[in-house]
C-alpha cells in the first residue's frame, strides 16, 4: 500500500522581512514531514523564494486564489473552492484575522484543520519565534531559529554573470541604502562615506542596490555603482555572490542574513530585538537613542570583514 502524502496549505502576505520572518516555520514543517506536499499562497514576487529554495512545492497568488472570499461576513464559494480547500489535511494561516472569521470560513469550506497565527508580533517577542509559536499545535517547538534560504546552483551563477558582465570584481560589498520608510534610514552621506572608505581601505567593490521606493537615494549615488528594480530572486542571486552586505531595518536585510553572508544592519528607532535579522553572520548596529545619526561610518566599516 501506498502512503498517503501529507498537504499542507500555507497562507502568507505581508512584506519581504515578513515572509523571511516566516521562513523558520516552512522549514520546520518540511523537517517534520519531509515527503509533505505544502502549498503556499502569497505574494508570488516573495514566496518564489521558497519554491526556489525546495520550501514549498507550488505557490499561488492571494488575489488568483481569490481569499477575499474568506473574509467576507456571509461568503459564498465555488465548487472548485470547496474541493481545493477540502484537498488538505491542514492549513496554516498567517493573515490578518482578529474576530476568526477566516478560519470559520475556513473550516466551512471543508478545511480539516485550520491552524492560526497572527501576523502581528507580540511586543516583546522575535518575529521568528512569534511565526513559529501556533506549530506547537503540531508538536513543533523551533524556538530561537534563524531563516534559512538555499536558491539554486543557476541563480547563485546568474549573479555571478552579471557582475562579470558589468566589469565587477567578484564578491563585491553590497550596499542597500533603502528601506520601507525613510525614518529607519542611515544617512545617504554616511553610505557615500562608507562606500569610499570600503575602496580605499579594504580595497573592495562597493555597489549600491536601490528599487522603486529608492528614487530620492539613487539620485545622491551618480557617481556609484547602482544596480536596480531586479526582481526579488536577481536580489537573491547578487546578494550570494557579494562578499558582504550592509543595510537598514529593510526586507532586503533580512533576505541578506538568510543566505548566509556576512550583514551589518543598522536600527534606529525600530526593535532590534523584536526585528533583527537572524543569523551566524549578522552584525546589528543599534543606534544610541534611536538615532541612527549616531551610527558612525567608522563602525560600519569595523563590522566589514576583509
Amino acid at each position: 500500500m501506498i502512503a498517503k502524502r501529507v498537504r499542507f496549505l500555507v497562507l502568507r502576505g505581508g512584506a519581504i522581512g515578513d515572509f523571511i520572518a516566516t521562513l523558520p516555520a516552512l522549514t520546520a514543517i518540511r523537517e517534520r514531514w519531509p515527503d509533505a506536499y505544502v502549498e503556499l499562497i502569497g505574494y508570488p514576487h516573495i514566496a518564489r523564494l521558497a519554491l526556489d529554495g525546495g520550501l514549498v512545492d507550488r505557490i499561488e497568488s492571494l488575489d488568483r486564489a481569490r481569499i477575499a472570499n474568506f473574509f467576507a461576513l456571509v461568503p459564498s464559494f465555488t465548487e472548485d473552492q470547496v474541493e481545493y480547500i477540502r484537498s488538505f489535511d491542514m492549513v496554516i494561516s498567517y493573515l490578518h484575522d482578529p474576530d476568526g472569521s477566516v478560519q470559520y470560513n475556513l473550516q466551512l469550506a471543508g478545511a480539516r484543520q485550520v491552524v492560526y497565527g497572527s501576523p502581528i508580533v507580540e511586543e516583546g517577542c522575535h518575529a521568528v519565534d512569534h511565526l513559529l509559536k501556533p506549530l506547537e499545535t503540531l508538536a513543533i517547538y523551533e524556538s530561537g531559529k534563524s531563516p534559512t534560504l538555499r536558491i539554486s546552483e543557476g541563480q547563485r551563477q546568474w549573479g555571478r554573470d552579471v557582475l562579470k558582465a558589468r566589469g565587477i570584481q567578484a564578491d563585491p560589498y553590497l550596499i542597500h541604502p533603502g528601506s520601507g520608510s525613510p525614518r529607519k534610514n542611515w544617512p545617504v552621506e554616511c553610505f557615500l562615506t562608507l562606500a569610499d572608505r570600503i575602496r580605499s581601505e579594504k580595497k573592495g567593490a562597493p555597489i549600491f542596490l536601490v528599487g522603486e521606493a529608492d528614487d530620492a537615494v539613487a539620485r545622491a549615488l551618480d557617481r556609484h555603482e547602482v544596480l536596480r528594480d531586479l526582481t526579488l530572486l536577481q536580489v537573491a542571486s547578487l546578494l550570494s555572490a557579494s562578499h558582504a552586505y550592509v543595510g537598514n531595518d529593510s526586507g532586503i536585510t533580512h533576505l541578506a542574513a538568510s543566505l548566509g553572508i556576512p550583514v551589518t544592519a543598522l536600527f534606529g528607532p525600530s526593535s532590534s530585538d523584536q526585528w533583527g535579522p537572524r543569523g551566524r553572520r549578522v552584525t546589528i548596529l543599534a543606534a544610541r537613542d534611536a538615532d541612527l545619526r549616531r551610527i558612525t561610518p567608522d563602525e560600519v566599516l569595523k563590522s566589514l570583514p576583509a
